[in-house]
């Protein structure tokens, strides 16, 4: 897979282009804004995994938690330590 920078205007001269440069060649594409990157436009497939990966990521860390000792402390108690 490659990746490749361009900057947001000529993303706007070439919109449908680079869509489909990202959905049917699998090309990854980096938004530059004076030479800065400031996003990127990816396959859907792509972030499907990433959201997969997040998730997977966020249950092992909940997994982890939960097995830990810790004090319990009511819920009030907390939310005021957070200041809600």
């Amino acid at each position: 897979m490659t990746t490749t920078k361009i900057s947001t205007a000529d993303v706007r001269k070439n919109f449908s282009n680079i869509v489909n440069r990202v959905s049917f060649g699998k090309e990854s594409i980096i938004l530059t804004r004076r030479g800065e990157e400031i996003a990127a436009l990816i396959a859907i497939d792509e972030l499907r995994l990433l959201q997969e990966l997040e998730d997977r990521i966020d249950i092992a860390d909940a997994i982890k938690a939960i097995k830990e000792q810790g004090d319990d402390i009511p819920a009030e108690q907390f939310w005021k330590k957070l200041g809600l």
